[in-house]
C-alpha cells in the first residue's frame, strides 16, 4: 500500500466545498503550512520578541518598525497569523491521518496471499527451484522456518490442473507504517500543544470576556480588573519580578499593545537570592530561596528555585529566569564638567528618578536623572592584544609553543586573557525638558588600564543600539577626580590662568629679558586661550582643546612650519596648565605639586580629559559614591496544560522516525506447484516446483543481502 498524497474527495453537489475539502486534507497542503511555520518560526528566532517599541525604531527605523509592527513580527509566536496557520496545519494533518489511516491498518492485515504466479516472476528479487518435498510438506515446513525468524505467516491452498498448489505469504517489518501514523499524529500533538500553551486562550478572553491589555504606568494595585486574567486561567505564561524581603502575586504577560496582569494562586516571597560568578565574570549560578504563601490556607511552603530546576505548586511552574536590581539605594557626587556647575551630592533608587534643574528660577534648564541600573561585579579583560608591535622578531619565535597554543582544548585561545574586577559601576540617564535621553555608564573606582596613572572612566551612548564612548578622567593622589575638577575650573577663570601665565613666563625665561618674557607670556595666553575655547572656529562657532590648537596652527603657520610650532606650543601649553594646577592648589591651601614622573604622567592624561571634555554632552557626570545593593529575582511563571501533550508527541515522532527510517516493511511470497511427472530434470514426481519472490519499501544493499540469504535457507538456491 502507498501513502496517498492526494486529499479526501467528498461526496457533495458542492464543487467548492469538494475542492476546499481535498486541498485542506491533502498532504502538500500540509507541507506547504510547515514550511510557512517553519519560516516564521526563523523570523522569531532571529529577531528579539516583545522588545520596547524604542529598540525597533532605533534598529530599523521608523518605516520598517511600523511595517513589522502590522505583521506582529514583534509577537511572531502570538500573532493571530502565526496560530491561525498552527490551526490549519492541525486540521489539515489529521484529515490526512484520516484518510490514510483505515487503508495503512487494512494493509497491515492483509498477507495478499491472493498474487498470481506470473505476477512473482516480475519481482526484483526473485528465484525458482525444485524441491523435494511435496507442496503441502514444503509449505508448512517453510511457514515454520519463517515464523522462528519474526515472520508472520499465513497459508493457502489452491488447485492447479496438475494437483493442490500452496502459497506461503509473509510480511515483515509492519512497524514502519505504524510510524507514518506515530510521526503525523506527533505532528498534531505538537501543535495542539502548542495552540493550548500559547496566546490562544488569552486572546479568547480578551475577545469573549473583555479583556484589554494595559498600556498605561503607576501600581500594580491601581489597574483595573478589565486588564487582570483570573486565577482559573488554564494556560498562562508570565514573569514576576521579586525584590528581597518583598513578597508578588501578580505575573506580567506581554502582548504587542500592552500587558495583562496574572493573578496567581499563591505569592512568592523572596528570602534570598544567590548568584555566583565564574572568574570571567559570566554568572555561573542563579538561586532564589523563597516561600509560597498559599491565598486559601494561608500555608507557607520554603522552596529554591535554580535554572533548570523550577519549583512547582498547584500546576503552576516557577522557573528562575534572570536577575535585577530589586531598588538599591546609591548616593552619587555630581562632578561638575563646567565651570557653571558646583559640585553637590544626589541619592536615589534604581529604577526612580530625580529632578535636576540647571540654572537659576524657573527659566533654569530642566534635567531629570534616571538610575537604570548598578553592578557590583565589572570583570574586564586588560590583556596587551599585541604589546610588541606589529611587527614579528623571527629570532623569538617559538615553534612549538605557537602550535599549542592553537590545538588542543577548545576553550584555549592564542591569546592570553588578564581578567580583572574593576569595581562597582552605575548606569543612568540624562532626560531633557524635551524628553531626549542619553545613557551614561560610570565607573565607580578609578582603573589602571597601563597607562601610567589610574583613571576614572566616564561612558555615554546616544542610543541603546551604540556601544559606550568612555572619558578617561585621571585621579589623584586621593584616588579621586577632586584635582582634574580643580584644574578644570582654573581654566574657565580668566584671573586663574593670567596668574598662571605669569609665574610660567618667571620661571622660563630670565628676569634679565623682559622682552622675552613678554613675547613667552603672549603665547602662553593664545595657547592657553585657544584651549579653553575662547576663539572662534573655522566654522564661527567656539571650539577648544587640542582641536582648536591644531586649527590655529594649520590656519596661521605655512605648512612647512607647522610641526615645529605645534612643538613648541604644546611644550608652552603643557608647562602653562602645570602652573595652572599648582595656582588652584594654593588657592584652597595645598603645597605645590612637587614635579616627578607620576605627575608628569597625570598632567599628560589631565591635558588629554581637558581637551576631551569639550565634546561631553552633559554638565555633569554622577561618580558613584556609596550603596545599599538590594537584589531582584526574575521568575517565569507558567500554568502548561499542552506540556504533557507535546512531550507525548515529541515521544511519538521520535519512533515515528525511527520506525519510517530504520525499519523495512519485506513482503515474502513462495508458490509451490505439484512437480510434473518426467520432467527435464528426469524426476518422476513427488516433489515441488518453488517460485519466490521478495518485495522491500526501499531498495537497499540490506535487502539484497537478506533475499540472498533467504533464498539459500529456503529453497537452497546459490548465485
Amino acid at each position: 500500500m502507498t501513502v496517498s498524497t492526494e486529499g479526501i474527495e467528498l461526496k457533495t453537489r458542492s464543487p467548492a466545498m469538494r475542492a476546499a475539502v481535498e486541498l485542506l486534507s491533502s498532504m502538500r497542503f500540509s507541507i506547504s503550512l510547515l514550511t510557512v511555520i517553519c519560516i516564521a518560526s526563523v523570523i522569531g528566532t532571529v529577531l528579539k520578541q516583545h522588545e520596547p517599541i524604542n529598540n525597533y525604531v532605533n534598529q530599523f527605523g521608523p518605516f520598517w518598525t511600523e511595517v513589522f509592527g502590522r505583521v506582529s513580527l514583534y509577537s511572531v509566536y502570538s500573532a493571530w497569523w502565526f496560530l491561525l496557520i498552527l490551526a490549519f496545519l492541525v486540521i489539515s494533518t489529521s484529515l490526512c491521518i484520516a484518510r490514510n489511516t483505515p487503508k495503512i491498518l487494512v494493509d497491515l492485515k492483509a498477507y495478499k496471499e491472493n498474487i498470481r504466479e506470473q505476477s512473482l516472476k516480475a519481482f526484483g528479487h526473485r528465484a525458482e527451484a525444485t524441491l523435494v518435498d511435496a507442496p503441502e510438506a514444503a509449505a508448512r515446513r517453510l511457514g515454520a522456518m519463517l515464523v522462528g525468524g519474526g515472520w508472520k505467516v499465513k497459508l493457502q491452498q489452491r488447485d492447479t490442473p496438475s494437483g493442490g498448489g500452496w502459497m506461503v505469504a509473509a510480511k515483515a517489518g509492519a512497524a514502519n507504517k505504524l510510524g507514518y501514523i506515530a510521526a503525523h499524529s506527533a505532528i498534531v500533538l505538537v501543535c495542539l500543544g502548542g495552540l493550548l500553551d500559547g496566546d490562544l486562550i488569552v486572546r479568547a478572553q480578551m475577545l469573549f470576556n473583555g479583556k484589554t491589555p494595559y498600556t498605561g504606568g503607576g501600581m500594580i494595585a491601581d489597574v483595573k480588573q478589565e486588564h487582570r486574567l483570573s486565577e482559573r486561567n488554564p494556560t498562562f505564561r508570565g514573569n514576576l519580578l521579586v525584590a528581597e524581603g518583598t513578597q508578588s502575586s501578580t505575573a506580567i504577560l506581554n502582548q504587542s499593545d500592552g500587558i495583562l496582569l496574572q493573578e496567581l494562586p499563591f505569592a512568592i516571597e523572596l528570602k534570598k537570592f544567590i548568584v555566583e560568578f565564574y572568574s570571567t565574570g559570566m554568572p555561573k549560578l542563579f538561586a532564589s530561596d523563597i516561600i509560597i504563601h498559599d491565598k486559601e490556607t494561608g500555608e507557607k511552603i520554603p522552596a529554591r528555585v535554580e535554572v533548570n530546576h523550577p519549583a512547582s505548586y498547584k500546576g503552576v511552574e516557577i522557573y528562575q529566569s534572570s536577575f535585577d536590581d530589586g531598588g538599591s539605594t546609591i548616593r552619587m557626587k555630581a562632578i561638575p564638567m563646567n565651570a557653571a556647575t558646583k559640585p553637590f551630592e544626589l541619592e536615589g533608587v534604581v529604577g526612580g528618578s530625580s529632578q535636576l534643574t540647571r540654572g537659576a528660577g524657573d527659566t533654569g534648564d530642566k534635567l531629570t536623572v534616571e538610575y537604570t541600573g548598578l553592578r557590583v561585579i565589572n570583570v574586564e579583560n586588560f590583556s596587551g592584544a599585541d604589546a610588541g608591535g606589529n611587527g614579528v622578531d623571527v629570532r623569538k619565535v617559538d615553534l612549538r609553543e605557537s602550535i599549542q597554543s592553537r590545538m588542543g582544548a577548545a576553550n584555549k585561545t592564542a591569546t592570553k586573557k588578564e581578567l580583572r574586577n574593576v569595581g562597582p559601576s552605575v548606569t543612568y540617564k540624562l532626560r531633557d525638558a524635551a524628553g531626549q535621553a542619553r545613557e551614561f555608564h560610570n565607573y565607580m573606582l578609578p582603573v589602571d588600564t597601563g597607562d601610567g596613572i589610574p583613571v576614572f572612566l566616564l561612558g555615554l551612548r546616544d542610543t541603546p543600539a551604540e556601544r559606550f564612548r568612555y572619558l578617561r578622567v585621571p585621579a589623584d593622589e586621593q584616588g579621586s577626580m577632586d584635582e582634574f575638577v580643580r584644574l578644570r575650573a582654573a581654566l574657565a577663570d580668566p584671573a586663574t590662568r593670567k596668574r598662571a601665565i605669569e609665574r610660567y613666563s618667571a620661571k622660563a625665561i630670565d628676569q634679565s629679558k623682559p622682552e622675552l618674557a613678554q613675547q613667552l607670556a603672549a603665547s602662553a595666553t593664545r595657547a592657553l586661550g585657544l584651549f579653553a575655547g575662547d576663539e572662534a572656529g573655522k566654522d564661527g562657532k567656539p571650539t577648544a582643546g587640542l582641536q582648536a590648537v591644531a586649527d590655529f596652527i594649520e590656519a596661521n603657520v605655512p605648512e612647512a612650519e607647522r610641526a615645529k610650532a605645534g612643538e613648541v606650543l604644546v611644550r608652552i601649553l603643557n608647562g602653562t596648565l602645570f602652573e595652572l594646577l599648582q595656582t588652584a592648589r594654593e588657592q584652597v591651601g595645598l603645597k605645590p605639586l612637587e614635579p616627578s614622573e607620576k605627575a608628569q604622567a597625570f598632567m599628560t592624561q589631565a591635558v588629554l580629559a581637558l581637551s576631551d571634555v569639550n565634546a561631553y554632552p552633559a554638565p555633569l557626570a554622577l561618580q558613584l559614591s556609596d550603596f545599599t545593593q538590594v537584589q531582584a529575582s526574575v521568575f517565569q511563571v507558567a500554568r502548561a496544560p499542552g506540556k504533557n501533550v507535546v512531550y507525548l508527541g515529541c515521544l511519538l515522532l521520535i519512533l515515528g522516525v525511527f520506525a519510517m527510517l530504520y525499519v523495512r516493511e519485506r513482503r515474502l511470497w513462495i508458490w509451490l506447484a505439484p512437480q510434473a511427472e518426467g520432467n527435464a530434470s528426469g524426476s518422476h514426481g513427488g516433489g515441488s516446483v518453488a517460485t519466490m519472490a521478495l518485495s522491500t519499501n526501499r531498495k537497499t544493499m540490506d535487502g539484497d543481502r537478506e533475499f540472498e540469504q533467504l533464498k539459500l535457507k529456503l529453497i537452497g538456491v546459490k548465485d
